[in-house]
């Protein structure tokens, strides 16, 4: 039966969220600030946090941060009232696995938890490999042969997401959603960035792993 953690300070929220976590058989545990959630994933193991980006006393970015700098590989779903890339990149970046926009559908929210408590065991490896290059998920940093990649944020995003489902197609619109959240521009920006990111693989002296599937999005390219 999975555990959950809410971090969540507003109880009109909190409350009815937690009531049909429970309802759907999961363990679910509450806490008010960033300090009372700290103090719960310091105590107990869980499958699960989903914390708000605005907490009292020790905000949602800080205890995400906190939370991998201990070593501690539990999927984060980030709560946020802040529907712009900036934040999302920085939510993304503090260690979160996902984000949900305020307000929300309880739908959605439950479809991202059964997402990511799908993952397997080693999905939350610090470290991917992909041909030539290797992600380091907890400094958001890719080495080619052994060299750092200059990567921007969003470049890092669209190759750890195809990274992490290696053979599955991803749409534009997805990839955007993954970006930009719901205020997404047009798909058009996708490809501009996975452009620019080939280009620096193969600047760097790798092989390019992006594989264009014409009128649907990309893939990882299988490898041989």
């Amino acid at each position: 039966m999975p555990r959950l953690l809410i971090v969540e300070d507003d109880a009109r929220i909190a409350a009815p969220l937690k009531r049909s976590l429970e309802l759907d058989s999961h363990v679910v545990d509450l806490a008010v600030d960033g300090l009372e959630g700290w103090t719960f994933v310091s105590n107990e193991t869980y499958d699960l946090v989903l914390m708000d980006l605005n907490l009292p006393k020790l905000d949602g970015l800080a205890l995400c941060r906190r939370m991998r700098e201990q070593g501690m590989l539990t999927p984060v779903l980030m709560l946020t009232a802040r529907d712009t890339s900036a934040d999302t990149i920085v939510g993304l970046d503090a260690g979160a696995d996902d984000y949900v926009v305020k307000p929300f559908e309880l739908a959605v929210v439950k479809a991202r938890i059964r997402s990511l408590l799908r993952r397997p065991p080693d999905y939350a490896s610090p470290l991917l490999n992909i041909l030539d290059l290797e992600l380091d998920l907890q400094a958001k940093q890719v080495a080619c042969r052994g060299k750092l990649l200059s990567l921007t944020a969003k470049e890092f995003i669209i190759l750890e997401h195809l990274a992490r489902h290696p053979g599955q197609t991803f749409r534009r619109e997805e990839l955007l959603q993954r970006l930009w959240g719901w205020d997404a521009p047009q798909s058009d920006v996708v490809k501009a960035h996975v452009k620019s990111l080939r280009r620096k693989v193969l600047d760097g002296g790798g092989r390019d792993p992006i594989e264009t599937v014409y009128g649907f999005g990309y893939r990882i390219a299988p490898v041989d």
